[in-house]
């Protein structure tokens, strides 16, 4: 039997930028690359950020099933993956994507469809 080689990890100098949460996660804000619409804010990992800067398709993780997924994977949604960006922070990333139907479970375009009402004293 031959052993498998390790997958190769996330870039060392791309992985030196990153200010990951105490679980290992950065959070990152997906937008729509034409449009500048926010699509969703999901968590990547090295290995999730590693998976989408590699194969071009949208890898997240999720924190409540604990497994990497695919966006549109299951639902054929996909999100093809133009351009990654860090912040100045390294905290958070901006992943620009061409979004394939809606981006959001609930079958919106974006997870971002609900608006709060104004707090009293804010501008008008």
């Amino acid at each position: 039997m031959t052993a498998v080689p390790p997958a190769p990890a996330l870039d060392p100098e791309v992985a030196a930028l990153l200010r990951r949460d105490p679980d290992g996660l950065v959070a990152a804000v997906v937008q729509q690359h034409d449009s500048g619409q926010v699509l969703m804010v999901a968590w990547m990992d090295d290995e999730a950020l590693h998976r989408t800067l590699t194969t071009g398709r949208a890898t997240y993780w999720s924190r409540s099933r604990g497994e990497y997924w695919v966006k549109g994977e299951t639902s054929g949604h996909r999100q093809w993956v133009r351009n990654v960006r860090l912040d100045c922070d390294g905290d958070a990333l901006l992943v620009l994507v061409d979004q394939e139907g809606p981006a959001c479970h609930t079958g919106e375009r974006s997870c971002f469809f609900r608006t709060l009402p104004a707090t009293a004293g804010s501008p008008s």
